[in-house]
């Protein structure tokens, strides 16, 4: 009966990411005058550590105790990097039944030389229409995404997944995410690495939730940009708010301070991903899927690039298809509809899918979501050969 209470977890950006002061409304103190004492504590405490000197911060430890902690804390990383990516080798990627597509895994180096763990799903036999990199959502792994990937190459599209910093069988403490800009730079280069090895066969970027916000922010570079044909986001995190005023305002120094730290109660309780029940017990009883709270300087990373993402929202150029449930509680449905509304893209498209949640593959519905990504990828490449087509003329 544990496993029917895990179902109610969520591994997406929630729209309250750090829930621990939600009792706030008991104190004596008006909202501003909180809010006030912590921008006030936040200021000092910068300017405190900018102020004091050098040898006074390495005075506060001795330098072997430092380093005999950094060491036990990177054993424990490497010996959990380990024990997933050995999970993560042993999943099946296609079922027994099935052949017409090759499949391996691999470890690729990202940009600051960190492994991760990759996926690809190749069609033997036809021409491939075109590539789709897959890049999941937080807390989750590419080895869920099998399923689409074989939906994918039965209309020949190739598919290649990664894992993050920090998640499935790739290095880094289980659920940490140091920055989000290491995952955006990743997915460049992962994006670049696959091009590179296929020139001529036009390349999509898949995103899902806090991934969807990964893959917009990589292709607002005009480098990365160029490499794509498009961008497909589902239930991706924009908009996305702490409990309170007061949390985003202390975030930054906490994490900071203690960014590995786990807030206890953060993942909100009673917010269903899918009303797939069989698709809820896989998710939350697989062991690569994060179920503990939420890391301090994860959850302030999501703030953080979900803000700079609605700040630069009419910007976006890149040619994209965006899809989200309606009842999504998790991400904001209405700031898709504003992405759509508000994007510079001359190629955009959006489908709301009326009560559906946040985990959209793998809803009741997913062959029908899977094949309007693939119907509209196509349209995508059609449209692209006519303007080739038009500029030869």
């Amino acid at each position: 009966m544990e496993a029917v209470q895990m179902e109610e977890l969520t591994s997406g950006a929630s729209g309250r990411i750090i829930p621990v002061f939600r009792n706030i409304r008991r104190s004596v103190l008006s909202w501003r005058s909180l809010r006030r004492f912590f921008i006030f504590i936040q200021s000092f405490f910068l300017w405190f550590l900018l102020l004091l000197p050098r040898n006074r911060l390495s005075s506060c430890s001795s330098p072997s105790k430092s380093s005999k902690r950094k060491s036990v804390f990177r054993k424990r990383d490497e010996e959990d990097t380990l024990r997933r990516r050995a999970l993560a080798e042993g999943l099946e990627m296609i079922s027994g039944s099935e052949d017409g597509i090759f499949c391996r895994t691999s470890l690729f180096f990202g940009a600051r030389m960190n492994a991760l763990f990759l996926r690809s799903w190749i069609p033997v036999s036809g021409d491939m229409k075109g590539i789709i990199i897959i890049i999941h959502g937080l807390n989750e792994h590419s080895g869920r995404y099998a399923h689409f990937a074989r939906q994918l190459t039965s209309c020949n599209f190739g598919v290649y997944a990664m894992d993050w910093i920090g998640h499935g069988g790739s290095d880094g403490l289980h659920g940490y995410v140091p920055s989000l800009d290491h995952v955006v730079a990743d997915t460049g280069a992962f994006l670049e690495k696959i091009k590179s090895e296929n020139p001529a066969i036009p390349c999509f970027l898949f995103g899902h939730s806090t991934g969807g916000a990964v893959v917009l922010k990589a292709a607002s570079y005009p480098h990365i940009e160029g490499m794509l044909e498009g961008i497909i986001l589902t239930s991706p995190a924009l908009r996305v708010k702490p409990a309170h005023p007061i949390v985003g305002a202390v975030a930054p120094i906490f994490s900071l301070v203690v960014p590995r730290f786990q807030f206890k109660g953060a993942n909100k309780r009673g917010i269903p991903v899918s009303r797939d029940p069989a698709a809820l017990m896989a998710k939350y009883s697989d062991p690569l899927v994060y179920t503990g709270p939420i890391r301090v300087r994860t959850g302030h990373e999501i703030l953080r690039i979900s803000s700079y993402l609605m700040r630069n929202i009419k910007s976006v150029s890149v040619p994209f298809l965006v899809l989200h449930g309606t009842a999504d509680k998790v991400t904001d449905p209405l700031a898709s509809q504003d992405l759509y509304n508000e994007a510079a893209s001359t190629f955009k498209d959006i489908k709301l899918y009326d009560g559906f949640l946040h985990d959209l593959l793998f809803e009741p519905e997913r062959e029908e979501i899977g094949q309007d990504i693939i119907a509209w990828m196509e349209k995508r490449l059609q449209a692209s050969q006519n303007l080739e087509k038009a500029i030869i003329w």
